[in-house]
């Protein structure tokens, strides 16, 4: 059973093949692999989403598919495919709620500032007697608490820890846009 950074490393991974493939000088051999990859999503999708109905309507069903949200490469799945049970906002929240007591052992507090579309704002502050790089790490800690809560954020602003976001983090915002992810691209100009 792959991992969160396994599964990661997988998508990466498939990502570069569909950039090959993108780059083939055949433009049949590009629209069937892109009706192929459609044909994949489309497939799974439809089947993950029948599994989610059989799972409500079986007697612990909303316990079950709670429980699929919670898990990190299963949540992550659910994500791409638009099933997740929780919201955005939810997860980013119970992220934040999650990563505190942490953040507190370092005399850091993170605030969401505000969530819209799949943008999320938020501020760290950092007590006075923090160091440099105790802020670089605490902005660490954030960023992959939000980001493993909900990779499909596309935009993280956080204030208040000064510094490059130190994650290589690649978000599903990221893999489905069509001009960053040459899989979603595929899967979009074979008919979609």
């Amino acid at each position: 059973m792959p991992d969160s950074k396994d599964f990661q490393q997988r998508i990466q991974r498939i990502g570069e093949l569909v950039q090959q493939l993108e780059g083939a000088g055949d433009p049949a051999l590009r629209g069937t692999a892109k009706e192929l990859v459609k044909l994949l999503m489309d497939l799974h999708g439809g089947c993950l989403e029948r599994m989610m109905e059989i799972s409500f309507q079986s007697g612990e069903g909303a316990r079950l598919i709670d429980d699929f949200g919670r898990d990190s490469l299963v949540s992550s799945l659910l994500i791409l495919y638009g099933l997740h049970p929780d919201d955005l906002t939810t997860r980013v929240s119970r992220a934040v709620e999650h990563i505190r007591p942490q953040l507190r052992k370092h005399d850091a507090e993170v605030e969401v500032l505000g969530i819209e579309g799949e943008s999320v704002r938020l501020r760290i502050a950092v007590g006075a007697h923090a160091c440099g790089s105790t802020a670089a790490s605490v902005r660490t800690m954030v960023e992959q608490a939000v980001y493993e809560a909900a990779p499909d954020v596309s935009s993280l602003n956080i204030e208040g820890a000064e510094g490059k976001a130190a994650s290589g983090f690649v978000s599903v915002a990221a893999l489905l846009n069509t001009s960053a992810n040459p899989a979603a691209a595929l899967a979009s100009e074979s008919g979609d």
